[in-house]
């Protein structure tokens, strides 16, 4: 029978993550609407070109760090907590600063939701073992 989920690890952000600088998780996990990326950049360093994408809104996620943000003509500051969501045709780019900047990029197609979790969720009468 076939599991409702999937499980990976990509170790510690501070530690494997860093060593990797960047994990896709989709195929691993089999993602079929959306894609993740785990991602570290050394401080100093940064993506070494500005992007844009055809269909693919970003969303990103910074765990840990600090640094900058660029998108268009927009440079902006970024640390822990910080959340940035990008369109396609926005022109991006990222940087660490004083600290390796830790982040999760999650991308999907732009206009692809149809609903949130508030419509889509379903109260299950099962109990984990903790309950």
């Amino acid at each position: 029978m076939e599991k409702n989920y999937s499980l990976m690890s990509v170790g510690t952000f501070k530690g494997d993550l860093a060593e990797k600088g960047r994990v896709m998780a989709g195929t691993e996990l089999g993602l079929t609407g959306c894609e993740v990326s785990l991602n570290c950049t050394p401080a100093g360093r940064f993506t070494p070109f500005v992007h844009t994408h055809k269909l693919n809104e970003e969303v990103y996620i910074v765990i840990s760090g600090n640094g900058k943000f660029m998108v268009d003509d927009d440079e902006f500051a970024i640390q822990e907590g910080s959340v940035i969501r990008v369109a396609p045709a926005g022109k991006r780019a990222i940087k660490a600063e004083e600290e390796d900047l830790t982040y999760i990029c999650i991308q999907s197609q732009a206009g692809s939701l149809t609903q949130a979790t508030n419509d889509d969720g379903v109260i299950s009468d099962a109990k984990a073992s903790w309950m």
